[in-house]
C-alpha cells in the first residue's frame, strides 16, 4: 500500500494498492484520506464519470523497462485526463512516478510513500 501526497499542497490524498494482473502492474485506490476533498471522479468522462475513487484503478498497464522502471498510464481524477507515466522504486519505501504527455520532460513528478502496517 502506498500513500499519495500532493507535492504542492503537501495534503495527504489517498492510499493506493499496486497489484499484478495480466503480466502488468496496476494501482487501485483503496482509501481516501480525511484531508482529501475529492471522493468521486467528477471530472472524468464516460463510464468513470462521477464514480467513487475508492476501488478505481488509476494506474494501469505498467510494464518493465530496460532501465528497471515501469511504463504505463495514470488517470488524474482532478481533471479526468489520462497520461503516460513512468514509475520506479527510489528507496525501499518510496516510489517515484512521472506523469506526462508526449515526452517525460513535459510532465509532473509525484512520490508515493509506503504505508507502514
Amino acid at each position: 500500500m502506498w500513500k499519495i501526497t500532493d507535492e504542492n499542497s503537501k495534503v495527504e490524498k489517498s492510499v493506493v494498492e499496486i497489484f499484478e494482473k495480466d503480466n502488468a502492474y496496476h494501482g487501485r485506490v483503496v482509501r481516501i484520506l480525511p484531508t482529501s476533498k475529492r471522493t468521486h471522479c467528477d471530472q472524468c468522462e464516460g463510464e468513470l464519470k462521477d464514480k467513487p475513487l475508492v476501488g478505481m484503478v488509476i494506474i494501469s498497464d505498467l510494464v518493465k523497462t530496460a532501465n528497471g522502471g515501469e511504463d504505463g498510464k495514470i488517470l488524474n481524477p482532478a481533471n479526468g485526463n489520462t497520461y503516460s507515466c513512468y514509475i520506479e522504486l527510489v528507496g525501499p519505501d518510496r516510489l517515484k512516478l512521472r506523469g506526462y504527455l508526449g515526452f517525460p520532460a513535459f510532465g509532473r513528478t509525484m512520490y508515493y510513500n509506503r504505508l507502514k502496517s
